[in-house]
């Protein structure tokens, strides 16, 4: 017979979180996406010049990458190093403004991936309102037009 080992730990609320902490992190994510949208990108294209892109938990990512040394990375953690890849120079602004919405007209969510491959360098852009225009199947349009529908009936 085995024995009982110690009764388990009491389940506690989660601490709440620091609004100073979240606060300086909403900040230095609007300077990256501010960076970003000023920022000349490389998008790699495929074989028909479409840009490059994955599925991933329901979103479709563009790759985009910051530089040449994270696109040969990128190329080489895909095991595609040896070879040429071609890619179009976007200013990032244009990428989030015009390309993401054209690859969301097939009806997924689309965001932008950069510098994947890039070990703690990458940043995530993710369909959400305030990156990628509403138009552009953004995940969170439907809640925003509820909170306005909301505030419009409350």
């Amino acid at each position: 017979m085995s024995e009982a080992g110690p009764p388990p730990a009491p389940i506690t609320e989660p601490e709440p979180l620091n609004s100073d902490v979240v606060a300086q992190g909403q900040r230095q994510f609007a300077a990256l996406l501010g960076e970003f949208r000023r920022t000349a990108v490389l998008v790699p294209t495929d074989e028909d010049d479409a840009p490059l892109v994955g599925d991933f938990g329901g979103i479709r990512w563009i790759y985009a990458s910051s530089n040449e040394s994270a696109l040969a990375r990128f190329a080489i953690a895909r095991g595609e190093g040896g070879q040429e890849w071609p890619y179009q120079r976007l200013l990032g602004a244009r990428l989030l403004d015009a390309t993401v919405p054209a690859v969301s007209a097939v009806g997924v969510p689309c965001g932008v991936a950069l510098d994947v491959g890039t070990e703690g360098e990458g940043a995530l852009f993710p369909p959400v309102l305030g990156i990628v225009p509403e138009a552009a199947a953004a995940v969170d349009a439907d809640a925003a037009a509820d909170a306005g529908a909301e505030g419009i009936r409350g």
